[in-house]
């Protein structure tokens, strides 16, 4: 039996991550807000706006799998 404390995949937690800054920066709307370094430019074409998340989850997987020194 898995406790609700087992640990998380990395893939999984940038998911989250994606979607908290995703909610928070208005990312998935025409007019995009900006967080430092997770902010993407407003897309006009919807090609666009997916591929901006896909960059984004990408920073966000790159952020969660960095080791802590």
């Amino acid at each position: 039996m898995e406790s609700n404390s087992a640990a998380r995949r990395p893939e999984d937690i940038a998911l989250d991550l994606l979607k908290f800054v995703a909610a928070h920066t208005n990312v998935a709307s025409k007019s995009s807000g900006s967080t430092t370094g997770f902010g993407v430019p407003a897309a006009s074409k919807p090609e666009d706006q997916v591929a901006n998340l896909l960059e984004l989850y990408a920073k966000c997987r790159a952020a969660v799998e960095t080791p802590v020194k």
